[in-house]
């Protein structure tokens, strides 16, 4: 594991920009899976700054997203593929063909359709690099507490506590989803490569508990503890409960001049 600390999220979006940019020049062929969410944002701003003036190629990336609240179609503001066109999609080359996003408006047979996502993983090979952003209860993906470590892509109720964060984002007396199509766990496990972001003093309790704290359920982004290859970008204040910072930062550095292909 790697902890890469970051003055803000200014630095922290271009980091993790060139990070993915690396990963892509290295292989254009990547396989990538994709978060939403307010911390990722900047990141998607530096890479389509990278694709128009340096570049980046993006034409055969593919990527698979986390997640995407059941109950909404691909046209709702508030929803992950509206997001994604937005933030990212919409500016650069990927194929469409290339992009694949939950279908919130699915209804029906959740099982079969969660275990062709998991599939459609399968066949492409993998995802060589997962980003994820975590919850203020600690959560990856829409993986709630308690969510089993060896999760796959399912149906997931979400927690009071979420669907609350999520209220100020919807219109006063319209319906907030309960629910959503989420990646598990083991599934995300088995990329071979994991970089999550966190920023700002609401995340500081769920990045020291993620890191530092023992391996639960209750807090599912501490498994990726379990991964042998997962960065964890943050900045000072989403870092500031952790008690090894300066290790930490002798890691990095050592990394940096040993194994510099890492980062």
């Amino acid at each position: 594991m790697l902890l890469v600390l970051k003055s803000g999220p200014e630095e922290l979006s271009r980091e993790a920009a060139r990070m993915v940019a690396s990963a892509v020049r290295r292989n254009p062929s990547l396989r990538l899976g994709l978060a939403t969410g307010s911390t990722t944002v900047g990141m998607y701003q530096e890479l389509v700054r990278l694709h128009r003036e340096e570049s980046l190629d993006f034409s055969r990336v593919l990527t698979f997203n986390l997640d995407e609240y059941l109950g909404l179609s691909a046209d709702h503001p508030q929803s992950f593929a509206y997001f994604m066109r937005q933030n990212f999609f919409s500016h650069v080359n990927i194929p469409p063909a290339n992009i694949h996003i939950p279908n919130g408006s699915m209804k029906g047979d959740f099982s079969n359709y969660c275990a062709a996502y998991e599939q459609s993983i399968r066949d492409a090979g993998g995802i060589d690099l997962q980003i994820l952003g975590i919850g203020r209860n600690g959560h990856v993906g829409f993986n709630e507490p308690t969510s089993s470590l060896g999760s796959r892509t399912r149906l997931k109720v979400l927690t009071k506590e979420t669907i609350e964060d999520n209220r100020k984002f919807f219109a006063p007396g319209e319906e907030i989803p309960q629910c959503a199509i989420t990646m598990g766990i083991g599934t995300i496990l088995e990329a071979r490569r994991i970089l999550l972001l966190a920023s700002g003093t609401s995340k500081a309790a769920a990045i020291a508990k993620a890191i530092e704290g023992p391996v639960t359920a209750p807090v599912t982004a501490s498994a990726l503890q379990l991964h042998s290859e997962v960065t964890f970008l943050v900045d000072q204040q989403a870092g500031a409960q952790l008690k090894q910072q300066d290790y930490y930062r002798r890691v990095l550095e050592m990394t940096a001049s040993l194994t510099p292909e890492r980062l």
